[in-house]
């Protein structure tokens, strides 16, 4: 095989490897991570014409998160337009003790469905690709999550943030139903302390 050849070859792998591996950077205290990359092509008059799509997720691990797409003829300017997006949308999830959820949580969006359980310490990071990626740059450090259906990576990321945008911290749940704190913690079944819960 040719020298051109072999190195077009890898070339080629190490762009499958970038667009299915979520990519991570860190920008001050912003983690900024690179879940997918789509290469569409176009055919016009005079062939065909390759442009990207860039689907990118920030989060300050310490409870926001935000995801955001952008297009562009080449791949850094794409991923640069998804990363402004995504800063633009970043949402605020309470964490239970900075660490996990306060309660478990379904999302849906089109056929993607995801399911997040919170998991007690120690348990890392169970959950897959795109779900993982929004995890992580979120701050979540024991979670056990599933997705089923769709695997479209915007599908599945957006199905996570509708399951966390449901997420609500006792204390929240105590200003609604004009409660205390306590009162909403002593009917949690696995015991959680209620300074933990208060922080998030």
């Amino acid at each position: 095989m040719a020298r051109g050849e072999q190195q077009r070859g890898d070339g080629q792998r190490r762009d499958r490897r970038d667009r299915n591996a979520p990519e991570e950077r860190v920008d001050s205290d912003i983690v900024e991570k690179l879940v997918h990359i789509n290469r569409v092509a176009a055919t016009v008059k005079g062939g065909r014409r390759f442009s990207f799509a860039a689907l990118m997720v920030v989060g300050d691990q310490k409870g926001r998160v935000g995801f955001g797409h952008g297009k562009a003829r080449e791949v850094p300017e794409a991923i640069r337009k998804a990363t402004e997006e995504a800063k633009k949308s970043m949402v605020r999830v309470p964490l239970r003790e900075s660490r996990t959820l306060h309660h478990d949580g379904n999302g849906r969006w089109g056929a993607g469905k995801v399911m997040m359980r919170a998991a007690p310490p120690g348990t890392g990071v169970i959950a897959g690709g795109p779900m993982r990626a929004v995890l992580e740059t979120l701050g979540v450090q024991d979670v056990v999550a599933k997705s089923t259906g769709s695997s479209n990576p915007y599908n599945m990321v957006r199905a996570t943030f509708e399951a966390l945008k449901a997420q609500s911290s006792p204390r929240q749940v105590a200003n609604k139903r004009g409660k205390k704190v306590g009162d909403i913690i002593g009917r949690r079944a696995d015991g959680a302390s209620a300074e933990g819960a208060v922080e998030g």
